[in-house]
C-alpha cells in the first residue's frame, strides 16, 4: 500500500511539473503561464500589424476628432494692407481653404448745425429744435471740425441729405447745412469658413504682428 502511494505521488509531481512547463496546455485547456505579454501578442491573427500607441497621442487624436469646424476671420484690412496679409496665409494654409472678402461701406452725410462756441449756445439751439419738434443729436464722437454741433439726421448719400435739409428749412430751420461725417470706405478681411482642428492650430500659431496686428477670431456673421 505504501509503495502504491509513493508511485501516485511521483506521478502527480511529474504531471504538475509538465503542466508548469506548458506541456499539457492543449490537454487541460488551462495555460500555465496565463495570457501574458509578449506571448499573447504572438497568438494574434496578425501580430506584426499591432503597435502600442502612447496615451498622449490617443488623447490628441480624440480631441481633434471632437473639434468641430469653425468659421474664423481676421481684419479689417485697408486695400493697401490686404496683399501683405494674403501673402502670410499663402505660406501656412493650403490653397482653397481661405478667402479674401471685400466690404464697401457708404459714406455718411448729415444735416448739421454748429459749430457752437460754448455749451450755452449749443443748448439754446437744442431748445429751439425741441420747440419745432425736430429730432437731433449732439455730435460727441466724430471729426473735430464737427464737434460741439448738432446733427438733424444721418444719410448714406448726398441726395438724401439735401432732401432732408430742404424739409427742415421749410419747418423754420435757417442755419443748417449738409456736411460729410465719414467718407465711403472699402475694407477687406480674411476668412476660413470651415477650419478643422489642423487649420485652427495653424491659425492659432500665427503671431498678430505677422497679420499686421490682426488675429483670427470667430466670424462676426456666418
Amino acid at each position: 500500500m505504501l509503495r502504491l502511494l509513493v508511485v501516485v505521488l511521483l506521478l502527480a509531481n511529474l504531471a504538475f511539473y509538465a503542466w508548469t512547463q506548458g506541456m499539457l496546455d492543449n490537454l487541460t485547456g488551462v495555460r500555465a503561464q496565463g495570457d501574458r505579454e509578449p506571448d499573447r501578442l504572438t497568438r494574434q491573427v496578425k501580430p506584426d500589424t499591432i503597435r502600442v500607441v502612447p496615451a498622449s497621442a490617443v488623447a490628441l487624436a480624440a480631441a481633434a476628432a471632437e473639434t468641430p469646424p469653425a468659421c474664423l476671420e481676421a481684419g479689417p484690412y485697408t486695400p493697401a494692407q490686404i496683399t501683405a496679409a494674403e501673402g502670410v496665409l499663402q505660406t501656412v494654409l493650403p490653397a482653397g481653404s481661405w478667402a479674401s472678402l471685400k466690404t464697401e461701406s457708404p459714406g455718411v452725410w448729415i444735416v448739421y448745425m454748429g459749430k457752437y462756441p460754448n455749451r450755452e449756445a449749443l443748448q439754446k439751439k437744442a431748445d429751439e429744435l425741441k420747440r419745432l419738434k425736430i429730432g437731433f443729436e449732439e455730435l460727441r464722437n466724430g471729426p473735430p471740425e464737427l464737434a460741439d454741433g448738432l446733427a438733424l439726421g444721418r444719410y448714406d448719400n448726398r441726395a438724401a441729405a439735401d432732401k432732408a435739409l430742404a424739409e427742415v428749412t421749410q419747418r423754420g430751420v435757417r442755419t443748417a447745412r449738409v456736411m460729410p461725417l465719414s467718407a465711403p470706405a472699402v475694407t477687406h478681411s480674411l476668412r476660413v469658413e470651415r477650419a478643422d482642428a489642423t487649420l485652427q492650430s495653424r491659425l492659432a500659431g500665427l503671431r498678430a504682428e505677422a497679420l499686421l496686428g490682426k488675429a483670427f477670431i470667430p466670424c462676426a456673421r456666418p
